[in-house]
């Protein structure tokens, strides 16, 4: 069975296809509570990319799987690699683009900071990269679901990331997580410190409020914003 998360285009495909632009998903490996996945930010990440591969003319790359997660590092399973190391893969995949001229990064793992770095040196440097979504996408998207807690309190397999997988993959959410939730608004020593100084379960959010409607409401607001990039990109192109 060919996994879903992964593009099947043939070399003639995006021959044909002739993208200007390529969608590069990064996620990460590392907890999410008990209720869902280690590999929940890279699904995501790839489901928003998959979204946007179907409305718009991009090549769609692989997955990034395992990134910087080293606020995590306490639980089991939690895997990382260095910010150096993120930095120069998303800058090889860059220069070793064959056809598309840009590279979009859509990153579903707060905890990559370094992307933003990546995407200014390039920017400064005349190379065509773009981080997605920003902020402002995320919280767009958030008002478009109807999402009641705030992107603050709904850091970590909260409301916004259990309703994404309540929508496209409700399989690999186990049970428990409408009584999962747990607050910590306070996180100032979260770099010193680490996740684990502020929850126990792993949950950082409200899960209990999830819903698959929200989860699709969520990807198709993603979709519909990553325009905007699109026409940003085709200056440079």
């Amino acid at each position: 069975m060919i996994n879903p998360l992964l593009p099947t285009a043939t070399t003639t495909d995006e021959r044909q296809r002739d993208a200007q632009v390529a969608i590069l998903p990064v996620g990460s490996f590392e907890q999410h509570g008990d209720h869902l996945p280690l590999s929940t930010d890279t699904i995501i990440a790839t489901l928003i990319s998959q979204s946007i591969a179907d409305a718009y003319p991009v090549m769609l790359l692989p997955p990034i799987t395992i990134s910087c997660s080293h606020e995590h590092a306490a639980w089991t399973g939690t895997v990382s690699i260095s910010a150096r190391t993120l930095h120069a893969v998303i800058t090889d995949v860059h220069d070793s683009l064959n056809g598309p001229k840009a590279l979009v990064i859509v990153n579903a793992h707060g905890g990559n900071y370094v992307l933003s770095n990546v995407v200014q040196e390039a920017s400064a440097t005349g190379r065509a990269m773009a981080l997605y979504p920003t902020r402002e996408d995320w919280q767009e998207a958030r008002n478009a679901a109807h999402l009641t807690s705030s992107m603050h309190e709904d850091m970590h397999a909260g409301e916004i990331e259990t309703s994404i997988l309540l929508h496209a993959y409700p399989q690999v959410i186990r049970p428990g997580y409408k009584n999962a939730d747990h607050a910590a608004d306070d996180r100032r020593h979260l770099l010193t410190q680490g996740m684990h100084a502020y929850t126990k379960n792993g949950v950082i959010g409200r899960p209990s409020l999830a819903t698959a409607e929200k989860g699709k409401a969520v990807l198709d607001s993603l979709t519909a914003s990553f325009a905007h990039v699109l026409n940003l990109l085709a200056k440079h192109c």
